[in-house]
């Protein structure tokens, strides 16, 4: 039973506007971004500027310089791993799993209670396969968008590249497992898509690391998935400790796989 919903959930995912606008815009502003990276970057339009009255300090020479060193893993992870896709993957399974409730699906698909377990199951099976296309089209878009401008960053090895979009994989998917929970216990779109705009971002993780300051608290921010996903690679030690990308999302996702099902079994549909 839960096969077939995952089959029906992808069926009507790939007939959904919503699903490519999110796709849309998801590369429509990678490519801003890095355009913008490019025209800082490349020295001759940094002259340019200057020649025609910009100010160019010496902190903007230095940031040229530093995105000219950039391999592909650092160009690609100062792009994604500011939370941008923590809020595109939020906000798209908001949109999607709200419509099961507007247009009927799930009074037809649940009417009988033990059909919610396998409802649920369904969707978190479909959240785990809309963040990987959200995250697979964004690394192949920053891999292919630089070389398209001239701008060709240090090449690093496929299993690196590989390795990188699992690991980036993984917390965004726990994050969108918060939007069905958030959809599933709400049954509107407001509250998940801004907490998608306030948890992907950071703010989250900024008030926590603040509070935890005053009161003397231990780093609690440091398992939030934003900051597990900005903190995911570094240029000196690549990939960080896989534990810590393991552990937090296997329990985010329990936590909000499980919110899901009570809030399944505990309200009617």
């Amino acid at each position: 039973m839960m096969f077939n919903m995952l089959c029906m959930d992808l069926r009507r995912l790939f007939k959904t506007r919503s699903f490519y606008i999110i796709l849309s815009v998801t590369a429509v502003l990678l490519i801003m971004v890095t355009v913008m990276v490019y025209a800082i970057a490349d020295p001759e339009t940094m002259d340019a500027m200057e020649e025609q009255g910009a100010e160019i300090t010496e902190s903007d020479r230095m940031m040229s310089e530093y995105i000219q060193n950039m391999s592909q893993l650092d160009l690609m992870h100062e792009t994604l791993g500011s939370g941008f896709l923590l809020v595109i993957t939020g906000i798209g399974m908001t949109l999607f799993v709200n419509g099961d409730f507007s247009n009927g699906f799930i009074k037809n698909i649940c009417c009988i209670m033990p059909r919610r377990r396998d409802y649920v199951l369904s969707k978190i099976a479909l959240a785990g396969i809309y963040s990987g296309i959200i995250t697979v089209i964004s690394v192949l878009l920053m891999l292919v968008s630089p070389v398209l401008l001239h701008m060709y960053p240090a090449p690093d090895s496929i299993s690196q590249i590989l390795q990188y979009v699992l690991w980036m994989w993984l917390p965004h998917w726990a994050f969108a497992l918060m939007a069905l929970a958030l959809v599933l216990l709400t049954r509107n779109t407001t509250l998940g898509i801004i907490l998608s705009l306030v948890a992907g971002s950071g703010l989250t993780v900024a008030l926590v690391s603040a509070l935890g300051r005053f009161l003397r608290w231990p780093p609690l921010e440091q398992v939030f998935l934003a900051a597990v996903v900005k903190g995911l690679y570094t240029p000196e030690s690549g990939i960080t400790p896989m534990r810590i990308i393991l552990a937090c999302t296997i329990v985010w996702a329990a936590v909000y796989g499980i919110g899901s099902l009570l809030a399944m079994e505990k309200r009617d549909i």
